[in-house]
């Protein structure tokens, strides 16, 4: 209306009421009015304007400053910042005991930082720093870093003479760890994952404080022995290259988190490691066991080497070897001879049948164990004549050779008649109940009414579930007609100890629903 009344040309703001939105409108005078929106930048007015747009940045910067001055506690968190704020100067920092820069686009840590002598927590997390000053040694109150997902190559020797409690290196570049870091004697937490290490340092094992270590998604291939001796709580080492837990780690007691997917393990067997930090000591503990029983022999004798295979022309040979070496004459013992027995053994019924490189079937591992107490117990003794006759290694062999070949056929006994592959692991695989209850209904339709399954969201079975699964395959054993003798009880399945009984139970579960059976029947 006013701009009618003047002709399209406001000649004075005053002549518009307050707070009228043609106000602005007349203060930028005609020309801006209908200037376009891209040339609105080019007037005084506009560039001050705009130019007033960034003092609420400012202040708050400034705000975040006065307060830190105040409470000690600096937060300068996603600010964009590439350098320390040059207004710094202008407030005593001094007493700053919290500093956290995360989330900025800082190339290297500012070297203001290194003077706040007080500071104890701080965070540099989501940076662009690719070097650490030496001069961070003066912040000698700092107890939590926290460097992750930065361009560190590596972290340098000085940083190992604070007294940090928490340090995280995550998400950088590094390829290894200073060997100084066992001077951090007060560390407790260590975060090194996902970055390019490929062996942890040998001092590693000095950190007599450290109850958490992540060294997730790297490139280890080995594990320090040296951690068995820590009081670690958690620890996380999936997705690198470790093929072997060392068996002293059983002696983790205080362990309570054990991460370890994804790494290409052989000892403990994948099998194994599925079931838990349980089942892994358990496994390590009779692996310490294990070889001295088995191998020591060979590496008593440099004349006597294990032979590869298990067949029968490398046995020969071997033997060829032994006799040429003097190695079982009257002076070469007996006690090396039934070790030797022991190991082609193995070899030749376990090794061979399952195509493993080491160790045995983890079906056998018990029935092997209990066997090599009886080797250790021979090769403490001057000859075999010296032990019990009714506790002889011909009788200890035999036992085992039928428990083997019952297991054997236990496998071969289930894959033909269901047409599928177990896993190595013969009786966790059978635990559940699940392919037990499968093979009731191929027997005999419908003698199991009800099958508890895994799903995808729940892929392992609850023990109550597992132990139905189990009580109802025993059922349909009776009704189909298996006797009482030959059945096995829920605990030789739910527990893994009776796989022989099983079996027994299994093949005459096989018998009873044959054709020949029931048309005689």
């Amino acid at each position: 209306e006013s701009e009618r009344a003047t002709g399209g040309h406001g000649s004075s703001g005053s002549q518009c009421p307050a707070g009228s939105p043609w106000k602005t409108m007349a203060t930028l005078g005609p020309e801006s009015a209908r200037a376009p929106l891209g040339q609105l930048g080019s007037s005084p007015s506009i560039q001050a304007h705009i130019g007033s747009a960034n003092l609420p940045h400012n202040r708050g910067l400034e705000r975040a400053l006065e307060e830190a001055a105040a409470s000690g506690v600096l937060n300068l968190s996603c600010r964009k910042l590439k350098e320390f704020p040059r207004t710094s100067a202008n407030h005593d920092l001094s007493d700053t005991v919290e500093a956290d820069l995360s989330k900025n686009r800082l190339a290297d840590v500012p070297s203001e930082v290194c003077h706040l002598v007080a500071l104890e927590t701080l965070n540099l997390y989501h940076n662009c720093i690719r070097t650490i000053p030496d001069s961070i040694i003066s912040l000698q109150s700092l107890t939590s870093l926290n460097l992750s997902r930065n361009q560190l190559g590596s972290l340098p020797v000085c940083l190992c003479g604070l007294p940090l409690r928490v340090l995280n290196a995550s998400n950088n570049k590094l390829v290894s760890l200073p060997e100084t870091i066992g001077q951090l004697h007060s560390l407790m937490e260590l975060d090194i994952s996902c970055n390019e290490i490929t062996a942890l340092p040998r001092h590693i094992g000095r950190l007599k404080a450290l109850r958490e270590l992540n060294v997730r998604r790297n490139l280890l291939c080995v594990l320090p022995e040296d951690l068995a001796d820590l009081p670690l709580v958690k620890f996380d080492f999936s997705c690198n290259k470790v093929s072997t837990i060392p068996v002293c780690y059983r002696k983790m007691k205080q362990l309570q988190s054990l991460q370890l997917e994804n790494n290409p393990l052989q000892s403990p067997p994948a099998q194994i490691c599925i079931k838990g930090k349980v089942h892994i000591f358990k496994y390590l503990s009779i692996e310490a066991k294990m070889p001295d029983s088995l191998y020591l022999p060979a590496m008593e004798r440099p004349g006597l080497t294990r032979p590869t295979t298990g067949s029968v022309e490398d046995i020969e040979q071997q033997k060829k070897q032994d006799s040429d070496s003097g190695v079982g004459s009257d002076n070469g013992d007996k006690r090396h001879s039934a070790t030797e027995v022991v190991h082609v053994y193995l070899r030749s019924k376990c090794l061979r049948v399952r195509e493993r490189p080491v160790a045995v079937c983890g079906s056998a591992w018990r029935y092997l164990s209990c066997f090599l107490v009886a080797v250790v117990f021979l090769r403490t003794h001057k000859s075999l004549e010296s032990v019990d006759p009714q506790f002889t290694m011909r009788r200890k062999m035999e036992q085992l050779r039928e428990e083997l070949e019952l297991m054997e056929q236990l496998r071969d006994l289930i894959e033909s008649r269901l047409k599928v592959v177990l896993p190595e692991d013969l009786s966790s695989s059978l635990m559940d109940g699940v392919v037990l209850c499968h093979l009731a209904n191929h027997i005999r339709p419908r003698s199991v009414a009800s099958i508890h399954v895994p799903s995808p969201a729940v892929p392992k079975l609850s023990m109550a579930k597992c132990r139905r699964n189990v009580e109802n395959f025993l059922d349909a054993c009776k009704k189909i007609g298996v006797s009482e003798d030959k059945l096995c009880l829920p605990h030789h399945i739910l527990e893994e100890k009776g796989l022989v009984k099983v079996c027994i139970t299994v093949q005459a579960l096989v018998e009873e629903g044959s054709p020949k059976h029931s048309a005689l029947t």
